[in-house]
């Protein structure tokens, strides 16, 4: 099995899936901090089985892969695998949805209190209770988020195309009917994948919709957001706000759009911080090493991934 991590897991991560795939004779083969993508080349041609995080598998990596049969990517996003590439191969790809939820959920509440009591700059803020927020997608993190949302005492709303409404209201959020009625209000937050449907998708168009003080969350994908709308709105409207863990192309207009309110009104990590806690990566990790046994073992597939 190999460890491929272009960003490497703690270590202690790594000993915990060592120990999983040790239990079950399986070698783990590590290739991490790799810098350039002829070290994944050369690693992947002999391995069974992958485990990756943010690294991408496209066409070269599964032409490279003579005996692979899974690739599991540890965490919930997948478009860096190419699924058509890897089913062609009858390689089985999944995720490892839910581990790293509540690190992702914790994070986006630290950004809206940053926000909301702007960057703690001895200024008067507001208060998060009795705020709405309503989620673009609601899985595992978006429901992760809920929770917290709840001990906060915000009201929330969710669409999800793929959740029933009355499912939706039984998991605790009010059923929206669709995207344009979640900017109604003040928080909104992304959980969606990166599709030809949602690509930039957040629009000017959207974003006009939202309330005085309206705020977009992004821990989903950068180009689900369209940003050059995003930075229109924001210069227009100086009281939207956009909280982004997953990185933006054009940092420069994005600091233009908001002047001196930088790390209040737009707060940006080093890309993708959501996940980065111990316990989320041993979480992630450690499920992507079952996964695989229980994958080869069992023949379980339980979170494989369509193309």
């Amino acid at each position: 099995v190999l460890l491929a991590t272009e960003k490497a897991f703690a270590a202690a991560a790594v000993t915990k899936i060592e120990e999983v795939l040790k239990a079950a004779n399986y070698t783990l083969k590590k290739l991490e901090n790799y810098k350039s993508k002829d070290e994944l080349l050369a690693a992947v041609a002999d391995v069974d089985a992958m485990i990756i995080r943010s690294d991408i598998v496209d066409q070269a990596v599964v032409d490279k892969a003579a005996k692979m049969k899974i690739v599991v990517r540890a965490g919930a996003g997948y478009d860096n695998i190419d699924l058509k590439a890897t089913e062609a191969k009858g390689i089985t790809s999944m995720n490892t949805p839910g581990q790293n939820a509540n690190a992702v959920a914790e994070l986006v509440f630290g950004m809206m209190l940053v926000s909301a009591r702007n960057n703690f700059d001895g200024t008067s803020g507001f208060e998060l209770v009795n705020r709405s927020i309503a989620f673009y997608g609601f899985g595992a993190v978006a429901r992760a988020v809920n929770k917290l949302a709840k001990g906060f005492g915000m009201k929330s709303y969710a669409y999800d195309p793929f959740i029933p409404a009355d499912k939706i209201k039984e998991m605790g959020a009010e059923p929206v009917a669709s995207v344009e009625g979640l900017f109604e209000h003040q928080y909104v937050s992304l959980h969606v994948p990166l599709t030809d449907q949602t690509k930039e998708s957040i629009n000017k168009a959207l974003l006009s919709k939202m309330p005085k003080g309206g705020t977009l969350i992004n821990t989903a994908r950068y180009e689900v957001v369209h940003e050059a709308d995003m930075c229109e709105v924001m210069k227009a409207r100086p009281d939207i706000c956009y909280l982004c863990d997953v990185g933006v192309k054009n940092m420069d207009a994005m600091k233009e759009a908001v002047g001196d309110k930088m790390g209040k009104r737009l707060i940006v990590t080093k890309k993708k911080m959501g996940a980065q806690t111990a316990e989320a990566n041993d979480n992630a990790g450690v499920a992507a090493a079952n996964q695989i046994v229980g994958f080869f073992e069992k023949g379980e597939t339980r979170f494989s991934l369509k193309a």
